[in-house]
């Protein structure tokens, strides 16, 4: 039976969606246990590193906003389209860059290809999405997301000590023309006969719809959120050879964290449709604080996995009830617009959080890394809970008034 009842040609995208963004995100994931050694290896600061993995949120951030708007207006399959098949020229692109600068700019211009891809899937998803279950929707289908971001650095650990560096690149290029395939021939150019037929409207621009204060508080938290999934992504294989781990058992760690997350995608959905969503955000996010602040303390292969799992568990718990008020929004201002802003401010998150964790491993040391990020995410959680337990108030408020 299948986890979302849909008529045919809704049906048909959903699958179609599931399958090429989990293929995607496989080729994506593959490169998260290598690049910050690659980039060491061609002479890069924690600084310039830093650089290297903001610039793919840097160029992403910027574009997202503006590419899902478009979609609202043009439609979304050609989109697709497009970013997957520049997702596989600049994944060859990463075996030629033979310097610093130069992996910077491949990294620019796959974060504009990512643009195009995963969040404009997931305005097709939210526009499928029946009131009252868009947090089994989202969760049902991050789990694709996730559980390919979450066998790609497995992948890539067992392809470049298998097969060597470059194999992983080749594997990310054909992962990505395999998902231009399916979206070419699979999926419907519209998926306007289901629930989206009641719920299209016209979409508005990035600061208009940071007026809804349901995207205000969505925009925050994701911001805040990406905090602890960079700190994890970007510099735990940089901590991992201080205690031993080579890159395989590096992705391993990095793998069960992503893992937990596509497996619990599922119940925490249905949680966020019957319970409380606040709440689950408030108690997932305090779990990832707690977590990624214990990464320091992680002396072996089996602690650091123990804190990734639990990391996993806390970041599991919050993505439903984030995404299905990111839904909420999305279907009075736009989706594509609402999906674009959320994934543009994790992006934004993600900027930030290379450029100073750089910094402070230059100045301060690896596990200053963890800590701050720790720190800042437990406190942007309680500001968040208070900032949106007001605004739900007042609306409430608002509601009863009429």
């Amino acid at each position: 039976m299948s986890l979302i009842k849909t008529t045919n040609s809704p049906r048909r995208a959903y699958v179609t969606l599931f399958i090429a963004v989990f293929a995607t995100t496989v080729g994506m994931g593959i490169i998260a246990p290598l690049l910050s050694i690659y980039a060491d290896s061609l002479g890069a600061s924690g600084l310039w590193i830093g650089i290297i993995f903001s610039s793919f949120a840097l160029s992403r951030s910027v574009l997202m906003p503006l590419i899902g708007r478009i979609s609202d207006r043009r439609g979304r399959k050609n989109i697709l389209l497009i970013g997957l098949l520049a997702y596989s020229v600049i994944s060859v692109g990463y075996i030629f860059a033979g310097s610093v600068y130069s992996l910077s700019v491949v990294r620019l211009i796959h974060g504009a290809a990512s643009a195009m891809v995963v969040p404009i899937a997931m305005a097709y998803i939210g526009e499928l999405s029946e009131k009252g279950k868009e947090g089994s929707y989202m969760g049902n289908f991050s789990i694709s997301l996730y559980l390919g971001l979450g066998v790609g650095p497995f992948l890539g650990g067992f392809l470049n000590d298998t097969f060597g560096f470059a194999s992983v690149f080749w594997v990310m290029a054909a992962l990505s023309v395999f998902s231009a395939l399916l979206i070419l021939i699979l999926l419907p150019p519209s998926v306007g006969e289901g629930p989206a037929s009641q719920t299209r409207v016209q979409p508005v621009s990035l600061r208009t719809a940071l007026q809804n204060p349901w995207m205000r508080g969505v925009a925050a938290f994701t911001f805040l959120s990406a905090l602890s999934r960079g700190s994890l992504m970007v510099f735990v294989p940089l901590y991992g050879p201080r205690i031993g781990l080579t890159p395989s058992e590096v992705g391993i760690v990095i793998s069960l964290n992503i893992f937990l997350m596509a497996l619990l995608q599922f119940p925490s959905g249905r949680l966020t449709d019957r319970g409380n969503k606040l709440s689950l955000i408030v108690v997932g996010a305090v779990l990832t604080a707690i977590s990624i602040a214990a990464v320091p303390l992680s002396s072996t292969f089996l602690v650091l996995l123990a804190v990734s799992a639990l990391l996993g568990a806390g970041s599991a718990l919050q993505q439903p009830p984030i995404m299905a008020l990111t839904v909420e929004a999305g279907k009075k201002i736009g989706m594509g617009v609402a999906m674009g802003a959320y994934n543009s401010f994790m992006s934004i998150g993600m900027v930030v959080t290379p450029l100073l964790g750089g910094y402070l491993l230059d100045i301060l040391g690896i596990d200053a890394i963890f800590y701050f990020s720790g720190l800042v995410t437990l406190l942007g959680t309680v500001v968040f809970f208070f900032l949106l337990r007001i605004w739900l108030r007042a609306e409430a408020e608002a509601v009863s008034s009429v």
